[in-house]
């Protein structure tokens, strides 16, 4: 994992590149539900996604310490290392860690959420629509400025 003094910048600094999301979940099928509510593009303020599909937390781990990841997007609900707990490591470890958003399993469960120090938290079963404007206002800040 990064010590506390590394950086992730937002990887999203170059003009006209994709913005990075990765997609956590044990379950192939959480994850597809995913890719498909924001399909590849999910707002016209924001450039192309391009999707890292992982299934275990070291994956996990090995990706966000590469920096390139804009937005981490992880199943609450995931065994055995649940997105909860990831994200509170990824926040108490990573240097300015890119937004972090966990798939709770039900809204009650927002308490969790907050525990562990996400961005935002949306729940199950997902809304594609609420899971886009969530992922627009997370990612709106590494989109560069367009200039006037």
């Amino acid at each position: 994992m990064s010590s506390p003094t590394s950086s992730a910048a937002p990887a999203s600094s170059s003009p006209g590149r994709s913005l990075r999301v990765l997609v956590y979940s044990d379950d192939a099928g959480t994850r597809g539900e995913v890719l498909r509510a924001l399909g590849p593009r999910p707002h016209p303020d924001l450039p192309r996604l391009e999707y890292v599909e992982v299934a275990t937390e070291p994956m996990v781990i090995e990706h966000m310490d590469t920096g390139t990841v804009d937005l981490a997007i992880l199943d609450g609900e995931a065994v055995p290392a649940g997105g909860l707990g990831i994200a509170r490591q990824l926040k108490d470890e990573i240097f300015r860690c890119p937004p972090v958003l966990v798939l709770i399993g039900r809204p009650q469960d927002a308490w969790l959420a907050t525990w562990s120090r996400a961005d935002a938290a949306v729940p199950h079963p997902l809304d594609p629509l609420q899971l886009a404007d969530v992922v627009l206002d997370l990612l709106r800040d590494r989109v560069p400025a367009r200039p006037a």
